[in-house]
């Protein structure tokens, strides 16, 4: 696969990394619900996100609600399944957003990442960390680096004897990194997350 051997160029991510599977990247539909998950996932564990999500779809007849039905959910309702009042707002600040721009999977499938990031980063509750996850697990896109995801930055800054004190000195040294692996920055940070988890699980079981 071409993605492998770009990114195995890079000998130190290579010996890392090399006995880790890559994920094969999905394209989603209904982009606005991946984005409404997304929120909901916020700074949740894996299994209480799920949780979450399930009561939230759980709200609608429809197993794929449109952005007009969820506006119609009163905020208490989506406060009541477990969302933060902020979470409640974000959803429905997207949904809104979605409805007054009329969009929909065609229009933003065909936009440019960097188009994406710069219009839903618009939306009140939707930042750019949010949207780079958003098309790294939902839109498939293959060259998404994202750089202010701690994970990504911990793996970094371990496997490159990296010191990240001085963040701006950090960054830099990140990007220059990172430009290596271009156009597959995607399948690099899936296996920056990979590593960083097998080696926190690591530590955790043997103590080292």
């Amino acid at each position: 696969m071409e993605h492998i051997s770009v990114l195995h160029k890079d000998k130190v991510l290579k010996k890392a990394t090399a006995h880790l599977s890559i994920p094969t990247l999905k394209q989603g539909k209904r982009v606005y619900l991946e984005l409404c998950a997304s929120v909901i996932s916020q700074q949740l564990s894996t299994v209480v996100a799920t949780v979450i999500h399930k009561r939230f779809l759980n709200l609608f007849p429809d197993p794929y609600p449109t952005p007009e039905a969820i506006l119609q959910i009163p905020t208490d309702t989506l406060r009541s399944i477990g969302l933060s009042a902020n979470k409640a707002s974000y959803i429905h600040n997207i949904c809104a957003f979605f409805v007054a721009h009329e969009l929909n999977d065609r229009k933003l499938y065909k936009m440019s990442d960097e188009d994406l990031i710069d219009l839903l980063s618009q939306i009140k509750g939707v930042g750019q960390w949010t949207v780079e996850m958003l098309l790294i697990f939902a839109m498939g896109r293959p060259d998404v680096f994202a750089a202010d995801d701690l994970g990504i930055q911990k793996a970094i800054a371990s496997l490159y004897k990296l010191d990240d004190a001085d963040k701006k000195v950090f960054k830099r040294q990140m990007a220059e990194i990172s430009e290596k692996w271009k156009p597959y920055r995607t399948y690099a940070c899936l296996l920056l997350w990979a590593w960083y988890n097998e080696s926190k699980f690591r530590q955790k079981s043997f103590g080292k």
